[in-house]
Parts: structure tokens; C-alpha cells; sequence
């Protein structure tokens, strides 16, 4: 069998449930004993199995899971594998007079013809993964030829998309007017508290992060260290790196390196018991303010 979706086409959508349909037809599949392939976009999955290259003398049969059934893209699949018998499961039909409809020998709907039923996406089991707040900055112009806001920012988030985490982006600049960002700072750190960690190059993700006892993987987008560093000299931090640590050749193992120790007890253990030493700062300000009255 060849399996098909919205993932194959491509210019078409790769979602979560698209995806997650996929993976409940092939785990049946397999649990059958039926050898089955699946055919991905090429912009999705770069040098996996595509519509080109899966030829249809090789199937006898043909799955199409999830997704609405209309359009050319999928009349151009009952063209190419006329041969195969076709399926579609787990799809919504809009016309059934429509040819991409019509062109299956069984559909399985999950609305629009028959009584409607649950998704595919309900079936696979998935085990979680971490979650990890990312906050960077990419300004801070005062730095001038010291800034590596950009370069590190990039290496970071492509050493992040391999990590197999969930990546939650966040921004620390608070806005009232705009509902993607938090109109309150109470809104950033109740988010905070929920995630399982924090990659950042700004110093207040650090602060921000250990303050909802998450522990944070920080670097420091300034060369020759700014004020990342010192903030997390000044807290006792230990997961930090300088922008030249992350830019080095083994960069990508540096980063894993604190990113297993952030997730480990000792390190979740270090940032559940951290505390805050703020109020020195107040303290110093109060002493400053006596001696002026």
C-alpha cells in the first residue's frame, strides 16, 4: 500500500492531525502485516519518498487519509494510480458529486457522508515531549561590534528544531494592545512555570525562567560576555554559554550538553529550589536613599 495526504502533495499542508491520521492507518497497517509506504512532500521530508518516486506499478492499493477531498492535486492521484484500488479514510466531503470524490472505490468519511465520526487523529498513542519556552533577542544595538544576536539566534533555534522538544516562542516585551503578546508580566511567568524548560539569549528569560523554577539553558549573544553572563554569574546559574561557545565548530555538543543537564533531577532540582536574591538590590537602594535624606 501507498500512503497519501495533504503531506504528500507539494504544495500542500503537513498538520499535526493530517500526520497523526497517517500514523494511526500505518500503525494498523503494520499491526496487519501489510508492507505499506509513504509518499511525502519533498518540501516537508527533504529525500524521503515522494508522488514522483513512488511508482505505481509497485501498489496495488492506494490510502488517502484525512483532510477535505477536493481539488486538482487529488484528481491528479486517481490519474496517476488508476491501476490501484484507492481508499480514503478519515476525509470530509463536501460534494460527493465531486470527482475527487467519486474517483475512490471506498470512502471512509469522517463528516459529510453518513453520520459523522471520530478522527483519526484521536487514535495514536503519543508519548510527550519537553516543552521549552524560547526567548531571544535580536537588538540590543548598544553592543555595537560586539553583538552576535543574529548569528547565535540562528544557531541556537536550528540546534533546537533537532532536539525532538516542542518549542513554545515567547517574548518578554508586553503589550496590552496586541493579543499574541502578554499584556502582563504575571501572564509571561504563569506560562513559564508550566514548561519543562527555557532556551534563551535575553537576560530576562534567564531571570524570568529561574524566577517560575524552570531551569534555563542561557547564552550569551554578546561577545566576550554582556549582561547574560553576568546575570547568571550573579544567580549562580551554571547552564550558560558564551555567543563564541555556541558559534564554535562544536557548538551543536555544547548545547546539548546543558540542554540534557536542564532536564535531568540535578538540574530540575537546582532550578525548583533556586532563590532569587533581588532584594539585595533594594536593600542597596533603601541604604542609598537614607543617606540622602
Amino acid at each position: 500500500m501507498l500512503l497519501t495526504g495533504w503531506y504528500s502533495f507539494l504544495d500542500g499542508e503537513a498538520t499535526a492531525g493530517d500526520v497523526l491520521a497517517r500514523d494511526a492507518v500505518r500503525d494498523r497497517l503494520d499491526a496487519s502485516g501489510i508492507p505499506c509506504d509513504t509518499a511525502w512532500s519533498p518540501v516537508f521530508k527533504p529525500g524521503a519518498l515522494t508522488l514522483a518516486g513512488a511508482d505505481p506499478a509497485d501498489y496495488t492499493h492506494l490510502v488517502f487519509a484525512c483532510g477535505p477531498l477536493h481539488g486538482p492535486d487529488i484528481a491528479a492521484l486517481h490519474e496517476r494510480y488508476a491501476r490501484c484500488r484507492r481508499i480514503a479514510v478519515g476525509v470530509s466531503v463536501l460534494d460527493p458529486a465531486d470527482p475527487a470524490v467519486t474517483g475512490f472505490d471506498t470512502v471512509l468519511a469522517r463528516d459529510g457522508l453518513g453520520p459523522a465520526r471520530p478522527d483519526l487523529a484521536t487514535v495514536p498513542d503519543l508519548p510527550p515531549v519537553p516543552v521549552a519556552g524560547v526567548v531571544l533577542s535580536l537588538g540590543q544595538g548598544e553592543y555595537g561590534t560586539r553583538r552576535r544576536h543574529e548569528d547565535v539566534a540562528d544557531r541556537v533555534v536550528d540546534w533546537l528544531a533537532r532536539t525532538g522538544c516542542a518549542r513554545l516562542p515567547l517574548e518578554t516585551r508586553l503589550d496590552s494592545r496586541d493579543w499574541r503578546l502578554f499584556g502582563a508580566a504575571r501572564e509571561l511567568t504563569s506560562v513559564l512555570a508550566r514548561l519543562d524548560a527555557v532556551v534563551t539569549t535575553r537576560l530576562h528569560g534567564l531571570v524570568l525562567g529561574l524566577r517560575a523554577g524552570v531551569p534555563v539553558l542561557a547564552v550569551d549573544p554578546v561577545a566576550g560576555g554582556g549582561k547574560v553572563t553576568a546575570q547568571a554569574r550573579a544567580l549562580g546559574w551554571p547552564a550558560v554559554l558564551a555567543a563564541e561557545d555556541v558559534l564554535a565548530t562544536d557548538g551543536d555538543e555544547r548545547l546539548a550538553e546543558l540542554w540534557r543537564w536542564c532536564l535531568s533531577e540535578p538540574g530540575e532540582t537546582a532550578a525548583r529550589i533556586f532563590s532569587p536574591g533581588g532584594n539585595a538590590l533594594l536593600t542597596a537602594l533603601d541604604d542609598a536613599l537614607r543617606s540622602h535624606l
